[in-house]
């Protein structure tokens, strides 16, 4: 995609998830958001796209050993988006939207951020590609709810995303799950999803769940969502840091790279529209463990659906 932005130092316009093509026909787009301008706590999201790119190279030929498929064929990278990432919010969530709304036209996309302020413009995008006039589903992977009315007086940014995406119809609350959540916050805040209808289902609940222990917690997500068009929103820090210390927001308690495995795997049947990964910032990780499990995250979800094509 043209653009009259420069390139920024960390925006990588070079390497490519799982060393795949450049983006060109391919169904299924890959493509960076390398924002972090919102963040409450440590910046350096704006790097995870170049390092779970780089951290797909390990999957090598991408074979997946519960689905037997690899994505390789069927995936292109866009690369990242350009940014002007020194404007205000309400200026780069609309250069996000006008470049995911270009992709989404003509791929199934993933995006990789990117701070979590990134999700209300993708949302928009999908919701006007997808919905049919109606709110989508959404899939929410996260320690934080996101339903803060504001950013300590601040009117947006990256725990805003799910109040105002909910007040502005992209998603149906009753067709929202949030999955992980586990941090401080005001009751309101909190359950703020249950109360418009949702459903939330706290690390708290699913200590000691995975596997076929997991198979109520998925039955319900499935018999909440159907076949509506679901978003899937995966923040890293739904990872107990012991799995993903390198994120903005750590928060101890909880979900392991099994059980969010669990649900990708499981899931695979919902109708997903796209999906984004977001708030890894490589400069707080360890051995590569935050960018490796939101790598395998990506693309697991994208075997799942090249394996539905089949």
């Amino acid at each position: 995609m043209s653009s009259p932005i420069g390139h920024f130092a960390f925006a990588n316009h070079s390497n490519r998830f799982l060393a795949c093509a450049p983006l060109d026909h391919q169904p299924f787009a890959v493509a960076g958001v390398p924002y972090d301008g919102a963040v409450t706590h440590r910046p350096g999201a704006r790097f995870g796209p170049q390092a779970i790119r780089a951290a797909s190279l390990m999957l090598c030929d991408g074979i997946h050993p519960h689905f037997d498929v690899s994505p390789l064929a069927h995936v292109g990278d866009a690369l990242d988006m350009r940014l002007p990432n020194a404007s205000p919010l309400t200026e780069v969530r609309r250069h996000i939207e006008a470049q995911a709304a270009e992709l989404m036209a003509r791929h199934h996309c993933v995006f990789l951020g990117g701070d979590h302020s990134v999700t209300l413009s993708l949302l928009r995008a999908a919701q006007a590609r997808y919905g049919g006039g109606e709110p989508l589903a959404c899939v929410h992977f996260d320690a934080h709810c996101d339903t803060w009315q504001d950013h300590f007086g601040e009117p947006s940014g990256h725990g805003t995303w799910t109040y105002e995406a909910i007040r502005e119809g992209l998603i149906s609350a009753p067709h929202t799950v949030q999955i992980g959540i586990r941090s401080s916050g005001e009751r309101a805040a909190r359950e703020y999803v249950a109360d418009q209808g949702g459903q939330i289902f706290t690390a708290r609940a699913l200590r000691g769940h995975d596997g076929a222990g997991l198979a109520p917690v998925l039955e319900a997500i499935r018999g909440r969502i159907g076949q509506r068009p679901c978003y899937l929103t995966l923040d890293i820090d739904v990872l107990d840091p012991a799995f993903a210390p390198g994120t903005g927001t750590p928060e101890p308690g909880g979900l392991s790279s099994s059980q969010v495995l669990t649900f990708l795997e499981e899931l695979a049947d919902l109708n997903w529209i796209g999906m984004d990964c977001v708030e890894v910032a490589p400069a707080y990780d360890h051995a590569e463990l935050t960018s490796n499990a939101a790598a395998t995250f990506v693309w697991t979800y994208l075997c799942g659906r090249v394996a539905r094509m089949a």
